[in-house]
């Protein structure tokens, strides 16, 4: 079955057809600390100690999910809350199986060592966002508050319903953190230079958390949202401020309100974006539209981007999901649904759903 389409995405669907988931390696006797077991029993008592427990952590998601929408509405947060999600969950590694020493969502990277990490520039901000809701939901974990916020964010962008459960467990301090370097790269020297081209960067880089190709692309279809800023990534020459963004970016979109409800506004200006809508999501990613003699100045597209439709692993779906977005929207529910449960460890060992 395709994935479901979100309310807000029906009620805007005339648009077009659109239907709608160097860290040390301990051995397993020392894996976990005695504060991460603590930690584990502790969010174990809390939801599964009877059904009245169970039901308010529900309660508790399901209350903060209308926050978030209205945090989202507000504010325009979309973009950064979908990379909160994917860089506290991006740090998995399958070959290390104790826990929380294989990374993932786990709420790690709240603390400022792995905040400080080069590919996280910027998401303090998000912190900033999300710290109001786990104060006023302490039942929560912070890695369920981060993965329901990025969620909760594709959706209120018009994107796919995520098929998500809850109840993941935190680590309890800095130590627990990952090492730098998980992530992708955007741009050459690919991990140090030790991944000779951007395809087989990729593939490393995601192969080790569990995803193949389709996945890969899918993923990455997540750029239809957000900008990059020279002040973070580096991969852009446009920065933060009006003056320093694009004609999609830098105070006013008249192309095409980036928006999905055509409202006015879309929070802080500058940057690059890769697609003009860039707080809608859809298929706009796949169309390539950076292409056209109008945008070549005003879209990015970096290295990562083009080896989706240039690599033959990867380009026979990247032109599926260009030419039919209910399956990309049904591909990509999947692999972030995956994604946000890579490292996670649920109390109930089940997780919640809400």
């Amino acid at each position: 079955a395709r994935a479901r389409v979100s309310p807000n995405r029906r009620e805007f669907a005339s648009r077009s057809s659109r239907s709608r988931p160097s860290r040390p390696r301990l051995t397993e006797s020392r894996a976990m600390s005695a504060a991460a077991r603590r930690r584990v029993t502790d969010l174990s008592s809390q939801v599964t100690s009877g059904a009245t427990d169970v039901e308010a952590y529900k309660a508790d998601i399901k209350a903060c999910r209308r926050d978030l929408r209205r945090l989202i509405d507000t504010v325009n947060c979309h973009p950064i809350l979908v990379r909160l999600a994917w860089h506290d969950a991006g740090t998995f590694d399958q070959r290390t199986r104790a826990w929380p020493e294989c990374g993932g969502a786990n709420g790690s990277i709240r603390f400022d060592v792995e905040m400080g990490h080069g590919a996280n520039a910027g998401l303090k901000k998000a912190l900033g966002y999300l710290s109001p809701l786990k104060q006023k939901y302490p039942r929560l974990s912070w890695a369920d508050i981060i993965q329901l916020g990025g969620a909760t964010a594709v959706e209120a962008a018009g994107g796919p319903v995520i098929p998500m459960r809850y109840g993941r467990c935190d680590v309890s301090g800095p130590e627990q953190c990952p090492r730098e370097g998980n992530l992708p790269d955007a741009e050459p020297p690919f991990h140090g230079g030790d991944h000779k081209d951007a395809p087989s960067h990729l593939r490393a880089v995601f192969n080790r958390m569990g995803f193949g190709d389709e996945e890969i692309v899918a993923l990455s279809g997540a750029h239809t949202l957000g900008r990059a800023f020279n002040e973070r990534s580096g991969t852009t020459t446009k920065g933060i401020g009006a003056k320093n963004g694009t004609k999609y970016t830098g105070g006013g979109c008249p192309f095409a309100p980036p928006r999905l409800d055509g409202k006015e506004g879309f929070g802080m200006p500058g940057g690059a974006s890769w697609t003009r809508r860039w707080l809608t999501f859809d298929n706009s990613y796949f169309k390539r539209e950076y292409v056209s003699e109008q945008n070549k100045e005003d879209l990015l597209w970096l290295s990562t981007d083009e080896a989706l439709h240039t690599d033959p692993g990867f380009k026979p779906f990247f032109d599926q999901f260009a030419n039919d977005e209910g399956l990309f929207f049904e591909r990509f529910a999947a692999a972030f649904a995956k994604l946000s449960e890579r490292g996670a460890r649920f109390a109930p060992s089940g997780g919640v759903e809400a």
